[in-house]
């Protein structure tokens, strides 16, 4: 889910794996295998209270159901701002000066970030773990081992596989079919155009939304040997999906409007933009900011830059981790896999929360199976479930957050005529290389 709108996310996973391997770690067991986290994952004796950080909304009412079922093990939450806007830092600082909660909720993508920092507890030996991997794909829960076959460091809860959203009534009315590549896709942006619209908006703070994109193309922007990281930021696929919405911006065939902004909302509830390729939590986005077009949407697999192929790929996600120095990582967990498997815990999260998780289980909760209106009753969530299957994998980072950073500065000066897509991921790639280089990880170049 795109942690920064808690929107509607779909119970599928995304395929993604990360190597690790010759990373400096922490944490209980944090070598790479279970032996220590299993002398380390004893139940505590007595009552015992953890804390929980998260910015899922409501997550207090979920909880709040645990604890009335669990009088030994009482879960206390706080709900913060999301990852981004400073709760990843607070982690951090409260790592540092071991005094972070026991349980906190980090992004896919964010997760090698606290790895290699030494952040998070080896949960793999706690009761109730390894019989939870059966509940989630082997793409995602690969994402939450980083490809160790005896260590886990978290327990997925939602995901964002990528489709097209797009103004039914309007590629009706204009005679055009849906765009089943991404050559078509820009026939279609050049006809758009001549009718007033713009076929999507180019979401030049999205970076990772472009990762998305780059994903589906084959590239690969991390891989790690065992021993360094290697970054490339400008492989060929990379170049390919840069130079395709580079000459989209400079024919001004798209929108350059910020993300979830009242404008970017106003430009879709006017009928000015016509598509979306976004994740599952999306559907939310559009139905909230575009109300007036409702029951004039739906949903269709991405464009394929080759006919006939079915890839797709993944923005957002996020999991719930135990952070290093936790005195009680056995009970952590068995609330954890609660929280992210139960029928109970997942149809709470999405009443309360809007939360669709990640556990196969929640695919058969009735948002997931029903047509939604807005959408003209079309049952979406099929799409993305299936969306999910053809994800490609992705690996990631262990300083996403400031790559995104140094990427999204230079997106915004493209998307102004100053400076290329290109240019700004050779940019970013040097930056991130330094950034590596300064945090003492091994990297090549």
């Amino acid at each position: 889910m795109k942690t920064t709108k808690f929107l509607s996310v779909a119970a599928v996973a995304v395929a993604a794996t990360v190597a690790l391997a010759g990373c400096s770690a922490g944490g209980s067991g944090s070598g790479g295998g279970s032996d220590t986290a299993a002398a380390s994952c004893k139940p505590s004796s007595g009552k015992v209270t953890l804390d929980f950080t998260t910015w899922v909304p409501n997550m207090d009412k979920v909880v709040a159901i645990w604890n009335k079922e669990n009088p030994d093990i009482q879960v206390k939450v706080s709900i913060v701002a999301n990852g981004n806007s400073g709760t990843y830092q607070n982690f951090f600082n409260q790592l540092k000066a071991k005094q972070a909660p026991d349980i906190g909720q980090v992004e896919y993508d964010t997760l090698p970030a606290f790895r290699v920092q030494g952040g998070l507890e080896d949960i793999g030996a706690c009761a109730g773990i390894s019989d939870a991997k059966k509940d989630f794909s082997s793409g995602l829960w690969n994402q939450v081992t980083f490809g160790e076959s005896k260590s886990v460091y978290a327990v997925p809860q939602d995901s964002g596989p990528m489709a097209l959203y797009y103004r039914k009534d309007l590629f009706e009315k204009a005679g055009l079919d849906v765009p089943k590549t991404w050559d078509e896709y820009a026939e279609d942006a050049v006809k758009i155009k001549a009718m007033g619209g713009n076929i999507t908006n180019f979401a030049k703070g999205d970076v990772n939304q472009f990762a998305g994109l780059v994903s589906q193309a084959g590239g690969q922007w991390f891989s790690n040997s065992g021993s360094d990281w290697n970054v490339d930021l400008t492989d060929s696929a990379s170049k390919k999906v840069a130079d395709y919405w580079q000459d989209l911006i400079d024919k001004k065939l798209v929108n350059t409007l910020p993300s979830f902004t009242d404008q970017w909302n106003n430009a879709y509830d006017k009928g000015q933009d016509w598509t979306w390729v976004s994740a599952v939590w999306g559907a939310n986005t559009i139905s909230s900011g575009a109300p007036s077009t409702s029951g004039k949407w739906a949903v269709a697999p991405m464009p394929q830059w080759i006919s006939g192929e079915t890839k797709s790929a993944a923005w957002g996600g996020s999991s719930n981790v135990v952070f290093t120095g936790s005195k009680h990582p056995a009970e952590a967990s068995k609330f954890l896999v609660w929280l992210n498997t139960s029928e109970e815990a997942l149809a709470a999260l999405n009443k309360e929360a809007n939360l669709y998780p990640a556990s196969t289980t929640g695919a058969d909760l009735p948002a997931l199976t029903e047509g939604l209106p807005f959408y003209g009753n079309q049952k979406i969530y099929e799409e993305f479930a299936t969306a999910a299957k053809d994800i490609q994998p992705f690996t990631w980072g262990p300083t996403m957050t400031q790559t995104y950073s140094d990427v999204s500065d230079g997106f915004g000066q493209a998307a102004s005529g100053n400076g290329t897509l290109l240019e700004a991921l050779q940019s970013g790639q040097s930056k991130t290389v330094a950034a590596l280089k300064a945090q003492s990880i091994p990297v090549k170049g």
